[in-house]
């Protein structure tokens, strides 16, 4: 198939190559699994080769902030619901600049969107980062494979038509554990978050950073930050500074920060070391949250583990238990590993998953420090958790004593 059919227009019909070809139909891809699982699709966007772990997400809606959501960094997302790209893609709800993710898998992609918001096609979207979409798979074998096997490496291919030699390939590719990926979707400079969208964030003449009293002075730990999180972090009564994860101790203190918040991410926790250091050192000075990886590293500094699930939690459909509360919330999740706390002193669970009973939050009985493993960000998801936000603002202030 010609060059011509990578990219469709929305809203002109099929476009055809120099043959009369409808695009539509896309390039023959197969995608294979480490262990030789194999589904044949169509490549939307043309001639591919990719690979990574391939996850599944439960989420009906949300594609848009799936897809720059930096944590899925690395991994090839299958999604379960069977129409993806209906509402197209609008210019509010990303969650970062770009598109972190390998490879979209859907049963079926709408190249013709129909929403006022919509700016362009979801394969216009991809294609202009690279990202290919493979449809016409078989969304629920595969799913259904990857909840009795576990998550595993993938490969797409246009270019290879042997299932026997994809299997290879797969089977060459590292898995998510022992991968650090932090360094890729992180920040390299300060920034900060003002009126709804990145900014850059000047200094004072003593080193602190510029901040313009719009809240409480907060210092963001970006290992792959979703917007969304500073969207809530700012209506909870915070002014959000990002910093790179190498951010010391030292450079903490002077900052100006009165609390320090750690970011989602994508990768394996037990790979970031100096980062668990480094918040090990600052809980015992000021109040420390932390969500989804952040919740991880927190979890780690205290002394408590990792370790990988079988097939994660990625959707918006996740129960989870309160403890503090005892009510019952549904919960938008996207995490491949978790914490286990046997053994860890003064650390108590206060949420639970009702799934499979993992670990979704936590928080230090004496010190200022709590996490969440979930998404209360709700981006996308339902909004049940919000409020955990003001919960972590309440326990900043009674340490502040403001």
């Amino acid at each position: 198939m010609s060059k011509a059919c990578r990219n469709i227009t929305p809203g002109k019909g099929p476009e055809m190559d120099k043959n009369n070809n409808d695009c539509k139909r896309g390039v023959k891809a197969l995608l294979t699994l480490a262990d030789g699982f194999t589904l044949e699709g169509r490549s939307v966007n043309g001639e591919v080769e990719t690979g990574g772990e391939v996850i599944f997400t439960t989420a009906m809606t949300g594609y848009q902030e799936v897809l720059t959501d930096p944590s899925y960094c690395g991994q090839m997302i299958c999604m379960t619901y069977p129409h993806i790209g209906n509402y197209g893609i609008n210019d509010e709800d990303n969650e970062s600049a770009a598109v972190h993710c390998k490879a979209l898998l859907v049963k079926e992609c709408c190249k013709k969107p129909s929403n006022f918001r919509s700016k362009k096609s979801l394969p216009e979207f991809l294609a202009g980062f690279d990202v290919p979409i493979v449809e016409g798979l078989d969304t629920r074998a595969l799913t259904t494979h990857l909840r009795k096997n576990g998550a595993m490496a993938g490969i797409i291919s246009t270019n290879i038509a042997d299932p026997g030699a994809l299997r290879q390939k797969a089977a060459a590719m590292p898995g998510m554990r022992g991968q650090k990926l932090v360094p890729r979707v992180a920040c390299k400079e300060p920034w900060t978050w003002v009126d709804g969208a990145p900014a850059r964030i000047g200094r004072t003449e003593s080193g602190a950073f510029a901040f313009k009293g719009t809240g409480l002075p907060l210092l963001v730990y970006d290992y792959g930050v979703k917007w969304n999180i500073l969207r809530h972090l700012v209506q909870a009564g915070f002014e959000p500074v990002c910093v790179p994860p190498c951010f010391s101790p030292q450079d903490v203190r002077n900052s100006g920060a009165k609390a320090v918040f750690l970011s989602n991410g994508p990768g394996d926790p037990a790979t970031l070391d100096r980062e668990a250091a480094i918040i090990a050192e600052l809980m015992k000075e000021m109040p420390v949250t932390g969500i989804c990886l952040g919740h991880q590293i927190i979890a780690q500094a205290l002394g408590a583990r990792t370790d990988k699930l079988k097939f994660g939690h990625h959707g918006c459909n996740h129960p989870v238990k309160d403890l503090v509360t005892g009510k019952i919330e549904i919960s938008s999740q996207n995490h491949g590993f978790h914490v286990i706390l046997d053994g860890v002193q003064d650390v108590k669970a206060t949420h639970v998953n009702l799934n499979d009973h993992t670990l979704e939050g936590l928080r230090h009985k004496t010190l200022p420090v709590m996490s969440l493993q979930y998404h209360p960000e709700a981006a996308a998801g339902p909004r049940d958790s919000n409020h955990l936000f003001n919960r972590f603002r309440q326990m900043v202030g009674e340490a502040l004593g403001s």
